[in-house]
């Protein structure tokens, strides 16, 4: 995302015309904020060049027509700061704002909460053998008494059962429902430190004015409503992610350990391998499986094992507010790991925003 910093001349740098004047081409760019001016416009020109006088990159935007500012130029920087005061998130700082996020985990699972057997490792090469080489389930014992009566498990829990598996049937909420995604938020944001943190941060890059702000924008980003098949509004963010679906024959997104933990103990869900299995000796750890989910198979479903759901929503949105669509560095107790986060490019929702469409962790 571009930040913008309004003109109401016609040049953000003294050194515009010389570099910019020639080389414009038509293209569609599209708005990412809402204006405070009213600004309105249609088809735009937009170039990319590199000020002399101003030291950043900036794409310029001819307008074609911009209401009460009346004026035809808009610079966008792709570095540094715009006049609004958002800056760009670094890498160092994603990597910093995460190893605060980790520590305050407190929710996660301890070594005695959890048990798991990992059994069977298979190469890269062997993911799509679709053989069941474990013989028992990954999960050997979890404390469900202590672990489910926290809030923000309570709240997941609630989630879960909300949503069909299959794409291209229609996904419809209740007022309880909707209700069950407001808690959720309220529980894993408003109500722990780990999700304050992250407001926090990006409070003050200048994401986000308030925390209802981004409250409302993580409930349309995840739970906003949008068709993988058949036209049907029949996903979302949070369901690809945190749920699972099927599509096309085979299981589609599934990347939460809770939800695989249920399913697992309902007889629903054969683990079958590991392909890849995270640095940490403690939780969180990452996992990459193989796995059955009621006849459908899932190659490589990679999940954080063992965190909150507070950390999986933060580490996620994180990465997907800081690094849509592309892999995201983290540091997690001194140790690297990637997340992969794709944007829904079919639909969006308020001024051109995009929902999530998958978030993982990265498998190599």
């Amino acid at each position: 995302m571009y930040l913008v910093c309004f003109s109401s001349t016609k040049n953000c740098c003294s050194d515009y015309t010389g570099l910019c004047s020639s080389k414009a081409a038509t293209v569609a760019y599209p708005v990412s904020r809402a204006a405070p001016h009213d600004l309105m416009w249609n088809k735009r020109k937009l170039i990319k060049y590199k000020s002399s006088t101003c030291g950043v990159t900036f794409h310029h935007i001819n307008t074609a027509f911009v209401h009460h500012l009346h004026c035809d130029i808009i610079c966008v920087s792709s570095t540094g700061e715009a006049a609004d005061g958002r800056s760009t998130i670094t890498d160092a700082e994603i990597k910093a704002v995460s190893e605060t996020l980790y520590s305050l985990d407190s929710n996660k699972a301890s070594a005695s909460q959890l048990i798991t057997d990992t059994q069977a490792l298979v190469s890269n090469s062997q993911t799509n053998s679709q053989a069941d080489l474990s013989s028992q389930p990954l999960f050997r014992y979890l404390d469900e008494k202590t672990l489910f009566s926290r809030p923000t498990y309570a709240a997941l829990l609630n989630l879960l059962d909300n949503y069909h598996r299959m794409t291209g049937t229609s996904e419809s909420f209740s007022s309880q429902q909707q209700a069950e995604q407001d808690t959720f938020l309220k529980e894993t944001i408003s109500n722990t430190k780990l999700g304050t943190e992250l407001f926090t941060f990006l409070h003050s890059k200048g994401v986000y004015a308030s925390e209802k702000e981004f409250i409302q924008d993580l409930k349309m980003m995840w739970f906003g409503l949008y068709s993988r098949n058949n036209n049907k509004q029949d996903s979302s963010g949070f369901e690809h992610v945190f749920a699972g679906e099927i599509k096309g024959g085979k299981v589609s997104g599934f990347h939460n350990w809770i939800q695989f933990y249920l399913l697992e103990k309902k007889g629903q869900l054969n683990y079958y391998s590991h392909s890849f299995d995270g640095a940490w000796t403690n939780y969180p750890d990452v996992l990459g499986m193989q796995f059955m989910w009621d006849g459908y198979f899932k190659q490589v479903g990679s999940a954080m094992i063992g965190s909150s759901p507070e950390f999986d929503l933060a580490i996620y949105s994180l990465c997907y507010i800081a690094r849509p669509g592309k892999q995201c560095r983290l540091s997690l107790g001194g140790k690297e790991l990637k997340i992969q986060t794709y944007t829904w490019d079919n639909s969006s929702y308020g001024n051109g925003k995009k929902f999530v469409a998958s978030a993982y962790p990265v498998t190599p």
